[in-house]
């Protein structure tokens, strides 16, 4: 069944998932604050500066206005960085004249409150205006995701049948969905696993090979199944697509921005001249700050994540950080220590 999509946010990942919606033949509306990016999207049909070699199909209109790209949408998919959710979402609610499904698919912990993005979309979107919340979350790098490789993630929800609504929006030949109801679980490893990147990025930087690369990713996950259960997670998930999947791709791809970002930084680059040289939010760096704070609330052992908080936020040397991981004392090996 056609449904009408308004996707909330033009950077690389919303406009890939945008193409999947229009190409399974929704009627697609894609919003965006900047003039030049959506006269580009409605005139040239293409997004240069996300996905330079991408065509983008003529159905997709490009919307300045979010009010009228929400009008009468059936779903509503916010694909905006974590810090822009809450703004959106009080914007949304004030000019929402429906009741449509919510779906996010962007990952990360807001500053501060250290809440997961539906649990702020739950406190700004009013039961009147939403259905309902969906994760959209896995494996996935909007580059391939455009040029039709096959790609496999997780819609998750409290509600499985809405759920199995985003799965039947989403999936076809190249883009598998599989539905999951470990919201907590599904948005912790998504969000967890940037860190991780960062840490491999770094890793490589410095110029240690492959069995640094499965040490920091394979403990890594060890750090965010910990916290991903105390915050009420089911384990299950972390060696599922949201948990091992998305850490794989994005420890190990030159696409993922925070790998790029942690090579940068093992490269002996600041902090500032990488956020510069990225050009784009690199998601990382602030749920780093999150995850170590909320870790330290929650009493959660979290080595890899404090040493690149370090990194990040106390200045401390790469190599330093790693020495003092690996000088650690010994460790028994199961999921809850490191």
């Amino acid at each position: 069944m056609k449904q009408k999509v308004a996707v909330l946010g033009p950077g690389s990942w919303g406009t890939a998932l945008a193409q999947v919606l229009a190409e399974n033949g929704h009627e697609v509306r894609i919003w965006g604050n900047n003039k030049e990016q959506i006269d580009e999207i409605n005139t040239h049909h293409t997004n240069q500066h996300y996905l330079p070699d991408l065509v983008i199909p003529e159905s997709i209109q490009g919307k300045l206005s979010l009010e009228e790209c929400i009008e009468e949408a059936d779903a509503v998919l916010f694909v905006v960085p974590t810090k822009a959710i809450r703004s959106v979402a009080q914007e949304f609610t004030a000019k929402c004249k429906n009741q449509p499904l919510i779906i996010h698919a962007s990952k990360g912990l807001e500053q501060g409150s250290h809440k997961r993005i539906s649990e702020v979309l739950m406190e700004e979107i009013p039961t009147e205006k939403r259905r309902g919340v969906v994760v959209l979350s896995g494996p996935s790098h909007a580059e391939e995701v455009a040029v039709h490789d096959i790609t496999t993630i997780t819609a998750a929800g409290e509600d499985l049948a809405q759920a199995s609504y985003v799965q039947q929006l989403f999936m076809n030949d190249y883009f598998r969905i599989y539905t999951n109801d470990d919201v907590i679980g599904v948005e912790t490893g998504a969000a967890l696993k940037n860190i991780i990147a960062l840490g491999a990025g770094a890793i490589h930087g410095l110029g240690f090979g492959d069995n640094a690369k499965a040490a920091i990713m394979t403990r890594g996950l060890a750090e965010i199944s910990r916290l991903g259960v105390a915050m009420g997670a089911n384990p299950l998930t972390f060696i599922g697509l949201s948990g091992v999947g998305d850490l794989i791709v994005t420890c190990t791809s030159v696409h993922s921005r925070n790998w790029r970002a942690g090579n940068l930084l093992g490269k002996g680059h600041s902090l500032d001249e990488v956020l510069e040289n990225m050009g784009m939010i690199v998601e990382g760096v602030s749920t780093t700050k999150a995850a170590y704070e909320l870790s330290q609330q929650l009493n959660v052992e979290m080595p890899i994540t404090e040493a690149i908080y370090k990194v990040l936020y106390e200045g401390e040397e790469v190599k330093q950080a790693a020495k003092e991981i690996m000088l650690r004392d010994g460790k028994t090996e199961n999921e809850f220590s490191i």
